[in-house]
């Protein structure tokens, strides 16, 4: 997918933002000609992604039943939906949205093509404590990176608890794990801390649960990490670790080679100012994270910044985030972005996928049809 670099309206938001000295902020998308969808980035650039929906709760994915949705358009009664508190991550697996909520401590599933919604982690077999970062892998078994018990619990995509990696005498402070593209590595992120020089991703086996090798240090030089946040694997196998103190992305080759990085601590487009989460899509793009901006930037796999979406708001709707923190992008190349503030999750389509094509356009039978 080669895009340009930066459009013409790139440069002028850029421009501005040199300006008057504060973070880019991403111009109001326009509506496609006859639809009322928002698309991105607006006319004249050719458009990328449009805006697809927001879930809020459980009410946005599980279907009501004719009768009942009658009735509370009739008498203006609020049907019943189980929100979200304070959402991290998130990750998707064929339709299935997995988002951890950290303050009600368990991990909030949606799925949207059979209409459900449970919960993971919330029983004795695998409780969870502080879920933050998780991942899926091909067969949809969800990782999760618990903070206070400074351990990754796996489970099945139904929740039943399989085993957990690493413990207290491995990990100091966890923030996010993530599979490799073939299913043969965990990488955990320990974010470390202000006393600790315990700042690298560890690299395991997916299988045995054997530790293989780690991922940088504490420092400011190539292939160091000043509380890093989050890891993504691309295309290659290469690995992209948010270097959140550092304000950049650095790429390793799959055996953590140190390769190069990309980005700097600044208020203009390519530069960071609170990166947190990375997701990569099958053409190697990288999405990441800002939660000072209030968007996510895509990259080309080399750290060329091809667009963002998104902007900091203290409103909520589509694509306006106080303090963003998750990404994913699905098999169908959708982006999901959740925001901490809002207690949503926004869903981008890419603009020549079609509304009802790939694994959320399937939606379920509403029941009493």
């Amino acid at each position: 997918m080669k895009w340009q670099k930066a459009s013409g309206k790139l440069l002028l938001a850029l421009s501005v933002a040199l300006a008057v000295g504060c973070a880019p902020v991403q111009e109001r998308p326009k509506s496609e000609s006859g639809s009322d969808q928002l698309i991105y980035p607006g006319p004249p650039d050719e458009p990328r992604f449009v805006f697809e929906r927001t879930i809020f709760g459980s009410a946005d994915v599980v279907p009501q039943r004719q009768d009942l949705a009658l009735k509370r358009a009739l008498t203006g009664e609020l049907g019943t939906s189980e929100g979200l508190a304070k959402p991290y991550a998130v990750a998707v697996h064929k339709g299935r949205i997995f988002v951890s909520d950290s303050a009600e401590r368990f991990v909030k599933v949606f799925d949207v093509v059979e209409g459900r919604y449970f919960k993971i982690g919330d029983d004795d077999k695998g409780p969870l404590a502080k879920p933050l970062g998780i991942d899926v892998d091909a067969s949809g078994n969800l990782y999760v990176a618990d903070a206070s018990a400074k351990a990754v619990m796996v489970y099945t995509r139904d929740g039943k608890f399989i085993r957990k990696i690493g413990g207290p005498k491995i990990f100091e402070r966890l923030s996010s794990v993530t599979i490799d593209s073939i299913g043969q590595r965990v990488l955990v992120t320990d974010i470390g801390g202000v006393s600790s020089d315990q700042h690298k991703v560890r690299v395991f086996d997916t299988v045995t649960g054997n530790h293989l090798f780690d991922l940088g240090k504490r420092g400011i030089g190539p292939g160091e990490f000043n509380l890093p946040r989050d890891a993504a694997v691309g295309k290659n196998g290469q690995i992209y670790v948010v270097d959140g103190g550092n304000f950049r992305v650095q790429i390793f080759d799959r055996d953590g080679k140190y390769l190069q990085s990309f980005g700097s601590v600044g208020k203009q487009l390519g530069n960071f100012a609170r990166p947190k989460e990375i997701a990569t899509d099958a053409a190697g793009n990288v999405y990441v994270v800002d939660a000072a901006f209030g968007n996510f930037q895509i990259f080309n796999p080399d750290g060329d910044l091809l667009m963002f979406i998104g902007e900091r708001s203290e409103r909520s709707g589509p694509a306006k985030y106080m303090l963003p923190s998750g990404i994913y992008v699905d098999e169908d190349g959708r982006v999901y972005m959740v925001d901490q503030w809002f207690k949503k999750i926004d869903v981008f389509r890419p603009h020549a996928l079609a509304a009802d094509a790939g694994f959320l356009g399937k939606r379920p039978k509403v029941p009493g049809q």
